[in-house]
């Protein structure tokens, strides 16, 4: 059988969640690379295959191609449901989103990185003062969140119960790109618990970009 093809780059955090999903759902793939520090994802080979010049992509066995990370984890699910990466339950499939968005949708597009070169070559920031941009919005939705997960009897060992999901995905991507940016992760507990958790299970461990073959 034809494996899934997955474009993406290591050091990409929504590249990340989606290898972690991958992992945990069992799903070989081949792994191609896009450097994007040498703005390989704008070259026109991968723009045929993602017009957004974005990773990741995942192109199917019959070569559709899916793209949008969230959108390509939740096919998965849907397709491959076991271990299944959302509660049963609407009301908790709900809160799981709720707390994957605000890492994925209010934290990452703000810090990505074709933003943080925006913030270099059009207001020349220097290095500190991206730095400090990223910590910020970090701060911005890392300070509820943990409040969030810390406030409801729904945490238990990982972001919802005892068994890793798609939020949990998200956390675990974004904790490692904080350790970049030198965001103090003192100042939360339980994300940082929750982190170490996602840490010592296999499928995450070598989803991490320091395993991955393009790692610099």
């Amino acid at each position: 059988m034809t494996k899934l093809i997955l474009h993406n780059y290591f050091r990409s955090s929504s590249s990340t969640r989606l290898r972690v999903a991958l992992n945990l759902k069992g799903l070989p793939y081949n792994y191609i690379a896009h450097h994007l520090r040498k703005g390989e994802h704008h070259e026109p080979t991968y723009l045929a295959v993602n017009p957004q010049g974005l990773v990741p992509a995942l192109v199917l066995e019959d070569g559709t191609v899916l793209t949008q990370s969230l959108a390509i984890i939740e096919y998965l699910d849907e397709i491959h449901p076991s271990p299944p990466l959302l509660p049963k339950s609407a009301i908790d499939r709900a809160r799981v989103r709720a707390l994957a968005h605000a890492i994925a949708l209010d934290i990452h597009p703000i810090n990505n990185l074709r933003v943080l070169n925006y913030l270099r070559s059009t207001f020349s920031a220097d290095d500190e003062a991206v730095a400090a941009w990223f910590r910020h919005w970090v701060a911005a939705t890392f300070t509820p969140l943990e409040t969030m997960l810390a406030g409801d009897p729904r945490t238990g060992r990982f972001c919802h119960g005892e068994t890793p999901g798609l939020a949990d995905l998200c956390l675990y991507a974004q904790v490692l790109n904080n350790g970049r940016f030198g965001v103090d992760m003192s100042q939360y507990p339980v994300i940082s618990r929750i982190f170490e958790a996602c840490a010592i299970l296999p499928p995450f461990a070598y989803a991490s970009p320091i395993n991955q073959p393009d790692a610099e």
